[in-house]
């Protein structure tokens, strides 16, 4: 049983997924996985099945609550959802206006995550090797793609939102991330900053579809092939730092929908490129600064998760 100080927790972890499933190249399964409830989520989030639907048709909601870990999961999606809201316009500032602070803080907390993450491989192979590298591979392929122009119909809004939840729950590959592949990142961050309810409802529909299917394989795999998983979301996390690189050029532009030049494509340059191409500092000093931030939350996340077993 969980006390309310423990909910408390659950309530702060949601939070903090929401707030990294708004940025592009940061996973809320990644907050997820470090601070100790992934497997919970995976697990809960499959056992809304079939039976449990028939147990809550036969009005024992009780039991259903129970089947599927209710109190975990609406605690949780709680804080992601008002993170979500309430962090969608700060984010936005952030990469707007102080891009290189915030991708180094991301990039050194995604980094020593990843690290984290390898220490529970609880046996070594050259299996498991191999597993880390293809997901190393996947992820940086998948991080390195250009964005698309989609269009913004109802029905590739909720493909958009059944593909970035699997993205979302997976630590390295941002959902955030997918949305801008799809050319759909501007349109649903706009959208639960606005409260516009009809994209956000055939969006968030997208995801419950999604996610029904694809929580099952990750569960699957966590339990029968344990250590090969664990290898191949920590590949996924290192291959997703190529994406976050605090320093960028722009190489195209694209108009968005409110006829605003934005950046569309970008490749990572050093830090005395950056002060070349674009004349500004590269801020070396804030930068490690924030990365060093990074590392320190997560360091103190996973002691804080230690205490807590004991």
């Amino acid at each position: 049983m969980r006390s309310f100080k423990d909910y408390l927790l659950l309530f702060a972890k949601g939070l903090a997924m929401g707030g990294a499933d708004v940025v592009p190249g940061v996973s809320g399964g990644t907050i997820a996985f470090i601070s100790g409830i992934y497997e919970e989520l995976i697990d809960s989030i499959k056992a809304v099945n079939i039976d449990s639907l028939k147990v809550l048709l036969k009005g024992e909601f009780k039991e259903f609550w129970q089947q599927i870990n209710g109190n975990f999961l609406i605690v949780l999606l709680s804080g992601i959802a008002i993170s979500l809201k309430s962090l969608a316009s700060l984010m936005t500032y952030l990469m707007e206006h102080n891009p290189i602070q915030l991708w180094s803080f991301f990039l050194g907390l995604i980094l020593i995550s990843s690290i984290v993450i390898l220490r529970q491989i609880k046996q070594w192979s050259a299996g498991v090797v191999i597993a880390g590298i293809v997901g190393i591979v996947v992820s940086y392929y998948l991080t390195s793609m250009s964005p698309a122009q989609t269009s913004d119909s109802y029905i590739m809004i909720f493909l958009s939102g059944s593909i970035a939840i699997c993205a979302m729950i997976l630590p390295g590959i941002s959902g955030a991330f997918i949305l801008l592949i799809l050319g759909k990142y501007q349109l649903i961050v706009g959208a639960l900053g606005n409260l516009d309810y009809g994209i956000i409802a055939v969006f968030m529909a997208g995801c419950v579809v999604g996610i029904l299917l694809f929580v099952r394989l990750i569960s699957w795999l966590l339990h029968k092939y344990h250590n090969y998983a664990i290898a191949v979301l920590a590949g996924f996390m290192m291959g997703s730092l190529n994406k976050i690189w605090p320093w960028k050029q722009v190489m195209e532009f694209r108009l968005n929908r409110h006829g605003e030049q934005v950046p569309f494509i970008e490749q990572n340059i050093s830090p005395n490129q950056f002060l070349e191409h674009t004349g500004d500092s590269p801020l070396i000093m804030q930068s490690i600064l924030f990365m060093a931030i990074g590392f320190f939350i997560v360091v103190v996340v996973e002691k804080i998760a230690l205490s807590l077993k004991t």
